[in-house]
């Protein structure tokens, strides 16, 4: 991977220019180890409106950002379905990834794409906001220091209502899916950052409240491959009051991670420890920009890797499978894209940076 040294500037395209996008956009104007260069979008209003606030190039094309331009990496805020086509035109090109989820729609999109990041020597990296929140960050320690025993259940709930009927994510044929699809890989994400790797899942739809084409209500089980049992609801069409949005429960305790703080209680002791300011969602962008800048500057390891970027395309299409064939279904572990190997072994040596870390603030 070809890194830029010292405090030069590393020159950034956004590819995009949607609702997700402006936080990525302020997120990129907030490090001084960026600078925007361009903007693209279809839409060439979105892209002029974009570029007049940030001061940079627009494009109504995202080949043109290469034209006479040296761009060192690229945010990709466009629908799923264009995810593989445009990572891969960039990669090839030497251009680094930052890609929003999902990483993509099929297993065979996810491994052209890692395999190319791969080949080209690029990194490429899934934007998965949650694996930077400070209180998801601690309670992976909190869990990993054994302190609560084996862990038994996962719960997640990502439910709020959001009218989907005019919006790109309400079309299968460019989000894959509905919610399952959208929400459902962060849930996903976070439960194999927690957990470890997920062995089978089982996926059941709700009723369609906003009759769309897709699920806008959903149910996701898992089992990990060290058997602990997870469960995820997911909607765009309902409410559900909590202060948490993940809970684990251990055979020595119980931990969960809130909106606004987070704690923990060990089972013989009546008190809660609590931690964390909660969830802000500029921040946890900021520090995911800030670590894949980091990577390209050669200082950092990436908190995502290529293979977590990757199962978490296998596990969602598993689920997808489980939901049409009304059964508990299992991810195929021994499909690996090329480069997932090599990010394994990256995986590895993030966690002993990060154990390295938690053992010096003990």
């Amino acid at each position: 991977m070809t890194k830029k040294q010292g405090n030069a500037a590393l020159n950034f395209a956004l590819i995009g220019c949607g609702r997700i996008a402006q936080t990525h956009l302020e997120a990129i104007a907030s490090i001084t180890e960026c600078e925007l260069k361009g903007v693209a979008d279809i839409r060439k209003t979105a892209a002029k409106s974009v570029a007049e606030q940030f001061g940079c190039k627009t494009y109504d094309d995202y080949h043109q950002v290469l034209d006479g331009n040296q761009v060192d990496a690229v945010v990709i805020c466009t629908p799923p379905d264009t995810h593989a086509e445009i990572s891969t035109f960039f990669l090839e090109n030497g251009v680094h990834v930052l890609c929003e989820k999902p990483l993509a729609l099929s297993i065979e999109d996810a491994t052209y794409m890692v395999d190319t990041a791969e080949n080209k020597g690029c990194l490429l990296m899934m934007a998965s906001k949650f694996r930077y929140v400070d209180d998801l960050i601690k309670a992976k320690g909190v869990v990993d220091s054994g302190i609560l025993g084996d862990i038994v259940l996962f719960e997640n709930v990502f439910c709020s209502k959001v009218d989907m009927r005019d919006r790109w994510n309400a079309d299968k044929d460019v989000a894959g899916g509905g919610v399952l699809i959208d929400n459902g890989s962060h849930s996903v994400d976070i439960a194999r950052y927690l957990l470890g790797p997920i062995a089978k899942v089982q996926a059941e739809e709700g009723k369609r409240i906003q009759k769309l084409g897709v699920e806008d209500t959903a149910r996701l089980y898992f089992r990990t491959e060290s058997e602990t049992m997870g469960a995820v609801d997911l909607s765009w069409s309902l409410f559900k009051e909590r202060e948490s949005y993940i809970e684990l429960f251990g055979t020595e305790g119980v931990l969960s991670i809130g909106w606004k703080c987070s704690k923990y209680r060990q089972s013989e002791k009546l008190d809660w420890v609590v931690f964390g300011n909660g969830y802000d969602k500029f921040a946890c962008f900021r520090k995911q920009l800030e670590n894949f800048v980091g990577c390209l500057k050669g200082r950092d390891l990436p908190m995502i890797t290529a293979t977590d970027s990757f199962e978490s395309v296998k596990v969602i299409e598993a689920a997808y499978k489980s939901m049409n064939m009304n059964k508990w279904v299992e991810v195929d572990t021994d499909q690996q894209a090329v480069g997932s190997e090599k990010a394994s072994e990256v995986g590895d040596q993030r966690s002993e940076v990060r154990d390295e870390g938690l053992a010096q603030s003990a």
